[in-house]
């Protein structure tokens, strides 16, 4: 008779194949007969099998952390990918199913990020230390999706190509005060005060991404145009000109939504653009994982445009411009991934062989979202006047990244950035 766990995986893997390593010797294998060497799981003891039935999002991920499960022939690409390719599917098993809606039903509860919860959040991610990110990331430490112009670009042409493409879709004007909402260590902003000539202001959580944004910004000599503060998006005063968002719409909740684009909106000069850069959903709205919520990204959330568009149009914006970059995150995340492989004995002597694991199977699960399930990043265009966009076509975005580009060229004189020391 088979057991629990032969039940449950008999039922979720259909597509492709997976063997199964039980402390015992025995090894059970799951999904098609005609895939010849199909990637093998380990179980270290008997009670994990028992934890991913109970709740497998979670337990999968924590038993790898803890080394009580092991990738011992393919690699955890191969398990990741399948895992995920098989997670999509609509035939899961019932009680699987009922899992993921009663995690949709509570999720408003997980995601009460007031100002001091916010807080507490960003710095269970963003204050980790900024040796790590160096470790993975480009040089001006763009922790967001890069923008990918051709398949032979380096991060740090696809990551500079994003604040070239976010600069451009700004339209922005010498002299206009740009609100930079979730800043991260100022390198968008520091972009746009050199080569847009705007003034910035940039907000954050993060204590650690405020000091060295705000170091930089006074080695680059830009201090006069580039500021960052410590200051929850919802107590920002003032009017722009321009508003931007990039990376940090995932960490809003969705109990709050109506909030965010209030002060967008009350922020946002009459004939002002904002550019909203997000993950988003294409099959609607969903669950956060609830090993990504404990470990990675506690009060995250990944939306549907279903869920943003209705809270955008009750604060008296509109969206005069939507582009969906499809695959640009996966390719971001392999890059990382492989970054962060590289440089793996690094992190561990920062921290743990627990960590390194965590941050791999972090990183390198991330990127199959983006290939099978369903995730995206959208970057929408806001205003209140739908005359606020230069011309009646797109043309003005690439006629404008030409101008930055040549302003980025060695011999226009004018440095980009500083790199990191």
């Amino acid at each position: 008779m088979p057991s629990p766990i032969e039940n449950f995986l008999s039922g979720f893997v259909k597509e492709g194949a997976l063997e199964v390593a039980l402390p015992s010797g025995r090894v059970m294998r799951f999904g098609e007969q005609n895939v010849v060497g199909p990637p093998r799981i380990a179980m270290r003891d008997t009670k994990a099998q028992w934890e991913i039935l109970r709740n497998p999002e979670l337990a999968f991920g924590e038993l790898y952390m803890n080394g009580r499960v092991d990738v011992v022939r393919g690699s955890l690409d191969d398990v990741l990918g399948l895992v995920s390719r098989n997670a999509r599917r609509q035939d899961a098993p019932a009680w699987l199913r009922l899992l993921f809606k009663t995690r949709i039903a509570l999720r408003a509860l997980q995601q009460r990020n007031n100002p001091m919860r916010a807080r507490r959040n960003v710095a269970h991610h963003y204050d980790l230390g900024n040796e790590l990110y160096s470790l993975f990331l480009d040089d001006d430490r763009q922790y967001s999706c890069a923008y990918f112009e051709h398949d032979d670009q380096t991060l740090e042409e696809a990551q500079l190509a994003k604040k070239r493409h976010i600069a451009a879709k700004l339209a922005i004007e010498p002299g206009q005060r740009v609100l930079d909402i979730g800043c991260g260590w100022g390198g968008l902003g520091l972009y746009l005060a050199r080569l847009a000539d705007a003034n910035v202001t940039g907000v954050t959580l993060s204590k650690e991404q405020l000091e060295t944004a705000n170091q930089r910004a006074l080695e680059s000599g830009l201090r006069d145009h580039a500021r960052f503060e410590l200051q929850d998006y919802r107590h920002v005063q003032g009017r722009f000109d321009r508003i931007v968002s990039v990376g940090m719409f995932e960490h809003v909740g969705m109990n709050y939504y109506r909030q965010f684009f209030e002060k967008i909106a009350s922020c946002l000069n009459d004939n002002g653009i904002a550019l909203l850069h997000t993950i988003g959903r294409t099959d609607g709205p969903g669950a956060t994982s609830p090993w990504v919520d404990k470990y990675i990204f506690p009060g995250g959330y990944i939306p549907g445009l279903s869920e943003i568009i209705p809270h955008i149009e009750r604060a008296g914006l509109m969206v005069l411009d939507i582009e969906v970059l499809r695959l640009h995150y996966a390719k971001t995340l392999q890059v990382w991934a492989d970054r962060f492989d590289a440089n793996r004995e690094k992190a561990k002597a920062m921290y743990d062989e627990r960590f390194c694991r965590m941050w791999e199977f972090y990183l390198r699960g991330a990127r199959y979202a983006f290939l099978y399930e369903h995730h995206v990043v959208w970057q929408i265009q806001l205003a209140k006047d739908i005359s606020a966009l230069p011309g009646i076509t797109r043309d003005y975005i690439a006629a404008r990244e030409n101008e930055l580009r040549q302003r980025e060229s060695p011999a226009s004189g004018v440095r980009v950035g500083e790199r990191f020391r």
